[in-house]
């Protein structure tokens, strides 16, 4: 079974993302920070993250800039998932290891399609 951390300051947001993965099937987790986040991979590194870009602590930028750096740490595919939709900030989002990048409000479909493409499903 597959593992995806989700990173999200939104409970509700990571409890939609909760829903729709683990009916595809994945065994999921969740952080509230980036910090939080770098903490769970390095207990146990996931194979997806869908990460936040604007949080309290450390924001997902930072967050994935760190994770980057960790053993192990090229690995996950991460896919951002946040409101910042201009074509800066995707490419910093890219520049810093993104995979992905899908806009909020996500639905289960948006979910799937961007998991395939990223070789997930």
């Amino acid at each position: 079974m597959k593992y995806c951390l989700i990173v999200d300051d939104s409970k509700v947001i990571r409890m939609v993302a909760r829903k729709i993965l683990e009916e595809l099937e994945f065994e999921t987790d969740e952080a509230a920070d980036g910090k939080l986040a770098l903490a769970g991979c390095q207990r146990k590194m996931p194979d997806v993250i869908l990460l936040d870009w604007n949080m309290p602590v450390m924001d997902g930028i930072d967050f994935l800039r760190e994770l980057r750096n960790l053993p192990g740490g090229d690995t996950p595919k991460v896919i951002f998932c946040t409101t910042e939709n201009d074509i800066e900030s995707i490419q910093k989002a890219i520049d810093a290891g993104a995979n992905e990048y899908i806009m909020k409000p996500f639905d289960s479909e948006i979910i799937q399609a961007k998991f395939a493409q990223v070789g997930l499903l």
